[in-house]
């Protein structure tokens, strides 16, 4: 595939969430809540009757050409429509897509767009952190596209302490993949913190560890992120950028990616998230 080729297709599916992000800023109500991380969740849910649209736009760029996939780019898209089931109980559906390109010595310059399914995500708040001295909710979230399907959980924690907030998410999944034949663990955990800085902006700093364990047998990978998280706020609509690059990693399955402290066969050098949201 021709260089030309590649660009359409990851700058194609960019446009199209662009415009779709545009459109919705455009008619947006009032009252949009927010978050000030981007990979972390905060323990708080949603008002009952409230609805909120999220887009996630998320590049995972830089692998070893060693594993034969140098100038790699993966584009991961989300479309979230969020409702407050009631005011501890929130549900969610997700729209997912993916761009990977990467120059191949055996295959060439590759570029492919995939749906990859649709994800129903709940959030129960068990201990609310406005009137509890730490706030805990549980995370259910499944996927589904045909030929892959995953279960995720997370134990969500978190506390607001004047200007100052944390939250620290522990996280399991289980992935099926290949027509539902090969499965996959994994497990995350995420910690992020930060400050209000007056009304509109926020800054925080999030560390991010992925852990992935084929056939539940043998740890394969373990990648550590850490990272600036910037969030600015309006009445209507909010958005947030995280830039994390991996500090540490580990390919315990010796895939020869030329890097001691560093694993680039399986996971990116750099993570990077935007968030818009808004109430419609």
């Amino acid at each position: 595939m021709k260089n030309s080729t590649q660009h359409k297709w990851i700058v194609r599916p960019a446009r199209v969430m662009l415009a779709i992000v545009v459109t919705g800023l455009l008619a947006v109500s009032a009252g949009a809540t927010d978050r000030r991380f981007t990979f972390t969740y905060e323990p708080e849910t949603m008002p009952q009757g409230e609805k909120e649209f999220e887009q996630w736009i998320t590049l995972r760029t830089q692998r070893t050409k060693n594993v034969d996939q140098e100038n790699f780019n993966q584009w991961d898209f989300r479309e979230e429509f969020e409702y407050g089931v009631t005011d501890n109980y929130q549900v969610a559906l997700y729209l997912n897509g993916r761009n990977t390109s990467y120059r191949s010595k055996v295959d060439g310059d590759v570029s492919e767009f995939t749906f990859e399914g649709l994800s129903l995500e709940n959030i129960y708040n068990v201990l609310n952190p406005a009137t509890k001295p730490i706030g805990l909710s549980l995370y259910l979230e499944g996927t589904y596209s045909g030929e892959a399907a995953e279960i995720e959980q997370k134990l969500i924690l978190g506390q607001r302490h004047g200007d100052w907030k944390w939250a620290l998410n522990l996280v399991h999944a289980t992935e099926w993949e290949d027509n539902l034949s090969e499965i996959e663990g994994e497990l995350e955990a995420t910690f992020g913190v930060g400050r209000d800085l007056g009304k509109r902006w926020s800054a925080a700093i999030e560390l991010r560890s992925i852990s992935r364990i084929p056939r539940y047998e043998e740890f394969e990978t373990t990648a550590l992120y850490l990272g600036p998280t910037v969030r600015y706020r309006q009445e209507n609509w909010w958005a947030a950028l995280s830039v994390l690059p991996q500090i540490w990693g580990r390919d315990w399955d010796h895939s020869g990616d030329g890097y001691d402290n560093l694993d680039l066969a399986h996971n990116e050098r750099v993570h990077i998230r935007l968030l818009f949201g808004f109430d419609f």
